[in-house]
């Protein structure tokens, strides 16, 4: 008898993370191809498509380290079983269905890690205050980086002195410059590591020359070819029609967002399953990751062209260079989340990336009494998510007691 409800718990929880990873499909990794829909480079289901596919393939080779975190350090002295992992998933899905259907921008990190916070809590583990330090340090500096990233990058698109034909391909030279760096665990590391990335394996393989200094010099090497390389991508295309490059860029872009918003989306559905899959089951955590991507593939695939056809409207109103303005801190602070294991909100990215490009051309497009009103509903989601995974845990052990 113990023998089935333990299963039947393990299918419940992990029912309940494909939910969870099937919304944040449809709702999460949305918002990067919108620009690019809005300005007609790309059709709504091509992008859809695009989407599942780059999202799922982000969270199997990036979404580890978020995961850990939300399953295994939110909370000190006790490990989550999965009964508590079923109430910590349905308190998030619940927020986040609540904000697809109501409207307003329910933060997915912000839902996901007051709900684990409050069903630790009620398995009477400690607060991991360091955790929440560097969390809510992360969380606070997201908006002045993203919208300063934002503002720096629509104003070099604006200038007059700098022709887009140079302009646009210097951003995508910073991008690629990047995407040398970004850490995939397709990627052997030389250091043992879990992931690698393109410029750390070329430090790996001129450290086998033996020559000293030589690592540092590969790793810049590497990340000046990746880098120059998409420069004179964007840079022909420019040259050809400085509109369909803009759009090409506009579409690559969204790209390695998608792709980044998988795995740093994906541990939000899979960190509550973490002990369940990796203690009890001995499970290892490419199994897991690849339960939430499947989950985040369904979603963007069956949910994610409605938000898209919605939300390309709003895009198409701020125009295709303050849509790039947006993105590129979205992808910039995505992957350094990614690299620290903090969980973020996409929403939270986005809007202030918005903000800040509104602001190069003088108004950011967005009241005050509207960022007001966001910012309280942030924080209202966060502590009601504490309190209700609190309860709903503690009523769900006294049901199957």
């Amino acid at each position: 008898m113990a023998g089935l409800v333990f299963w039947g718990l393990v299918a419940l929880a992990t029912v309940t993370g494909l939910v969870t990873a099937w919304t944040l499909g449809a709702n999460s990794n949305s918002p990067p191809f919108a620009p690019a829909i809005g300005a007609n480079a790309i059709s709504t289901m091509r992008a859809a498509f695009l989407i599942g596919i780059l999202a799922a393939l982000g969270a199997l080779t990036q979404g580890g380290a978020i995961s850990e975190t939300v399953g295994a350090g939110l909370i000190d002295g006790v490990a989550i079983t999965s009964l508590a992992a079923t109430a910590g998933l349905l308190t998030a899905t619940g927020f986040m269905a609540f904000g697809i259907y109501s409207g307003y921008p329910v933060p997915a990190a912000f839902a996901t890690t007051g709900a684990m916070v409050g069903v630790g809590l009620s398995l009477g583990g400690a607060p991991a205050f360091d955790t929440y330090r560097r969390i809510v340090t992360f969380w606070a500096l997201v908006p002045p980086v993203s919208g300063g990233l934002a503002y720096l990058t629509a104003t070099i698109l604006r200038r007059d002195d700098i022709p887009e034909t140079v302009g646009v391909p210097l951003l995508a030279a910073v991008v690629g410059a990047i995407v040398a760096n970004v850490r995939l665990s397709i990627i052997p590391s030389p250091t043992g590591a879990e992931q690698g990335s393109i410029a750390a394996y070329a430090a790996g393989v001129a450290a086998r020359a033996g020559v000293p200094g030589v690592e540092l010099a590969a790793m810049g090497a590497a990340t000046l070819v990746v880098s120059a390389a998409s420069f004179l991508f964007i840079r022909r295309r420019t040259l050809v029609s400085v509109d369909r490059g803009v759009k090409v860029f506009l579409v690559l872009l969204g790209s390695l967002v998608a792709f980044s918003s998988g795995g740093s989306q994906v541990g939000l559905a899979t960190g509550p399953l973490e002990n369940l899959y990796r203690a009890e089951l001995g499970l290892p955590g490419f199994v897991l990751l690849a339960v939430g991507a499947t989950g985040i593939l369904g979603g963007a695939w069956m949910g994610a062209p409605r938000l898209l056809q919605a939300t390309s409207r709003e895009y198409a109103q701020l125009g295709v260079r303050r849509s790039i303005a947006a993105l590129v801190p979205g992808f910039v602070i995505a992957q350094l989340a990614i690299a620290l294991g903090i969980p973020i909100s996409f929403n939270n990215i986005i809007i202030s990336g918005v903000i800040g490009g509104g602001l190069a051309g003088g108004s950011a497009g967005v009241s005050r009494r509207k960022i007001g009103v966001t910012l309280v509903f942030w924080l209202l989601t966060l502590f009601s998510s504490i309190a209700i995974g609190f309860g709903l845990y503690r009523a769900l052990a006294v049901v199957l007691a």
